[in-house]
């Protein structure tokens, strides 16, 4: 069966999909163009909810609340902490980037890599359709797995981050110097 142009705009779906990715590429362009660090970080986060949201476009549950959880809730925190910790820069830094004789051929090796990739998912899976409710594991199975049988080194690598995080706050702190 081959779908043209007009059937795939005719679809809900991928009207959804479209307003889901275009704000998360939009956003993903901010990151890497972004002379602000704090913006990129938070340009960050729209990209990274983006992607949840495609996640669950996609039927992936487990996989978007992970990746709110994870990246949204801890690692762009840990971003904001560290910048606020080490007393970086915020204003606007123009010497950052490369110059036109790097960034062409970074561009040119990305744009290659992109189709070459592209070009090998097509290959490989076609137009291949996975059915509704076939394959994949269920969120609860996950859940069972991971509160039942590791629970415990779930909770250790937890206070392990923990520590490790106040560890790096209390090296990372200044404190004034004695006026004596």
């Amino acid at each position: 069966m081959t779908t043209t142009v007009a059937d795939w705009f005719g679809t809900s779906e991928n009207w959804v999909f479209l307003l889901i990715a275009i704000p998360t590429l939009g956003a993903a362009w901010k990151v890497v163009s972004s002379q602000n660090i704090v913006r990129a970080v938070l340009y960050l986060v729209v990209t990274l909810g983006g992607t949840a949201a495609l996640f669950i476009l996609l039927g992936a549950e487990f996989v978007a609340w992970t990746v709110v959880l994870v990246y949204i809730g801890a690692v762009i925190i840990l971003f904001l902490i560290g910048i606020m910790i080490t007393r970086a820069p915020l204003g606007t830094e123009g010497d950052l980037s490369h110059p036109v004789r790097v960034r062409i051929p970074a561009a040119l090796l990305a744009w290659i890599m992109f189709f070459f990739i592209g070009w090998a998912v097509l290959d490989g899976f076609g137009a291949e359709v996975i059915p509704a409710g076939e394959g994949g594991t269920r969120t609860a199975d996950l859940a069972a797995v991971l509160f039942d049988r590791w629970v415990i080194p779930f909770e250790v690598v937890s206070l392990v981050l923990l520590a490790a995080l106040i560890g790096g706050i209390a090296i990372a702190r200044r404190d004034p110097e004695d006026a004596s």
